[in-house]
């Protein structure tokens, strides 16, 4: 990957920017698609916690609808959550050999997703500890810090008896199918296994290949109408990922294999430089492009849906920015900025290569009794919504036409492959109209998380409907919808009292940056400055009566 020198940033940090974006919301670009409403965690047990709960009613209040993928479905275990490991004991066998079925934990983790509104992206794995070929170890045993040689084990291998598995597939499709119906099961989505190209999976890509052709047939027994994808595959920025992820779809194109939708994932690479957390969105886009290219190249599979099921700025959710210190953006506006930045991206390299798609999950949940903002990649901490939450409650306000929104400052696409955002900002904008309300999300972005001015932003709507309407202004940055900035200010308590903890409630929502006004548009168009500060995300919104 190629980087520019820096030889400018100091001057660029010393001087406020002035930027120009117009917004014509009477030139369409197409339905806006929703492809935030995705999310995913690795330790299954927290999603029954008290504020697993919580944070689960939460996304299930968003635009619907909402998927929730997670780690462990099937591992065998004591059902408790641990770091990067949980377990539903769902397979068991009997002295004599026979398949003991039990999913009262996996139903009382899609049945807390269901009550809130959202659905199950149901992530099959790992294997069973009675069905793997290689049972001993099996528990993992890893905490932040460590290395990862206690952690792939016995729950990697594949199974010792490739009927026992496809038995225990269609049993769990027909179970949820009996449970809350056929309708509603077709509504899912059925993806095997996570990252089998890395340590996930201890068997060769034949085999992943044969495992997913009996998975495959198992839940189509069961359900006909259900959704089966994969291969969930690490970044194809990565000649190895890509090689993989390719064979697996010439397998499936060779075999007639079912394959209702396609999954990769796309990471960037924060780096610590200089004593500050330099972001690395640049590898985060050349994943998400070299899939859609490879996808491009079937023409069996390239209107498929493709979901990023797990797309994020770092390879490791439960990696404490207190241990590992390129992930100290998690707590603050940077997160925001970076995943509205990457969101735009999204969308125009699936113009760009006319890629279908669906989902960018975003995995990142909750750590269940951990110290406060201690740097897990969360979008709550022990309750209290990070802002990154709030950038998630922001888009949910985007619904309608995706219309067209061109900023001075914004950097090009091609640029932000290469280059990443090193030099200048990227201050740019998403704009979204419907019936009532023409909403913009602006973003002032930059890799390297330093203080710098803000940018000074005079922005320019037109095409709007004339007459009376109200003008509403969110923002998320140091001063607004942070949580953190109050924490701080608080002394950073790690457990915070009953009192200081109602006061980061307060904090961590989503805050208008001035009150609403009533405005009259007239020729269909107004305009406004908004001062936007480094790593700051707003939404402008003029809705109209």
């Amino acid at each position: 990957m190629r980087f520019p020198a820096l030889a400018l940033a100091a001057s660029v940090l010393l001087s406020a920017q002035d930027v120009t974006i117009r917004v014509d919301a009477a030139r369409h670009l197409g339905k806006f698609r929703p492809i935030y409403r995705y999310f995913g965690y690795d330790e299954p047990n927290f999603t029954y916690a008290q504020n697993g709960k919580e944070l689960v009613e939460e996304l299930g209040r968003l635009p619907g609808p909402v998927y929730l993928r997670t780690h462990f479905l099937l591992a065998s275990g004591d059902a408790k959550a641990g770091f990067k490991f949980g377990s539903t004991n769902a397979y068991t066998e009997d002295a004599a050999g026979k398949p003991v079925y039990d999913w009262a934990v996996v139903d009382r983790i899609f049945d807390t997703y269901l009550r809130a509104g959202a659905k199950p992206f149901v992530e099959i794995g790992f294997m069973p500890k009675a069905l793997s070929s290689k049972p001993e170890p099996y528990t993992a045993h890893w905490a932040p810090g460590n290395n990862f040689n206690q952690y792939y084990l016995g729950w990697t291998y594949p199974p010792s008896d490739y009927a026992k598995w496809s038995a225990l597939i269609e049993a769990w499709v027909k179970h949820e199918v009996q449970r809350v119906g056929a309708p509603e099961v077709a509504s899912w989505y059925w993806e095997l296994w996570n990252e089998p190209d890395i340590a996930y999976w201890h068997g060769t890509p034949e085999e992943y290949n044969k495992l997913y052709d009996v998975t495959a047939a198992a839940v189509k027994r069961a359900l006909p109408s259900a959704k089966i994808g994969g291969p969930a595959t690490t970044g194809p920025a990565s000649a190895k990922a890509a090689a993989y992820f390719r064979q697996f779809l010439e397998h499936c194109e060779k075999t007639g294999s079912p394959l209702d939708f396609i999954t990769f994932h796309a990471k960037g690479r924060p780096e610590f430089v200089d004593g500050h957390v330099r972001m690395g969105i640049a590898k985060n886009a050349e994943d998400v492009e070299k899939g859609f290219q490879i996808v491009r190249q079937f023409s069996k599979f390239r209107n498929l849906p493709i979901i990023l099921s797990e797309s994020d700025p770092d390879g490791c959710a439960a990696c404490s920015a207190r241990v590992y210190p390129q992930n100290a953006y998690r707590n603050g506006p940077l997160y925001a900025s970076y995943t509205a930045a990457m969101l735009k991206n999204i969308l125009e390299l699936a113009d760009r290569e006319q890629a279908n798609i669906e989902g960018m999950l975003t995995w990142a949940f909750e750590f269940e009794d951990q110290p406060s903002f201690d740097g897990f990649r969360t979008l709550a901490t022990n309750g209290v919504p990070k802002p990154i939450l709030n950038l998630f409650r922001m888009l949910a306000h985007l619904e309608g036409e995706r219309v067209e929104a061109v900023s001075s400052a914004r950097i090009p696409l091609a640029a932000m492959l290469t280059d990443g955002v090193r030099i200048a900002p990227d201050v740019d904008a998403l704009a979204v109209r419907n019936d009532q309300d023409t909403s913009v999300l602006l973003w002032n972005y930059h890799d390297d998380g330093l203080p710098a001015p803000d940018a000074r932003v005079k922005l320019e709507l037109s095409g709007l409907k004339n007459g009376r309407a109200v003008l509403l202004k969110y923002g998320i940055d140091e001063t607004h919808s942070n949580a953190w900035t109050a924490w701080k200010k608080m002394g950073s308590p790690p457990h915070p009292s009953a009192t200081q903890y109602a006061e980061l409630k307060v904090a961590s929502q989503l805050q208008q940056f001035e009150p609403a006004k009533q405005i009259i548009v007239k020729r269909g168009s107004t305009s406004m400055e908004i001062a936007l500060p480094r790593q700051g995300v707003s939404l402008i919104q003029v809705h109209n009566y």
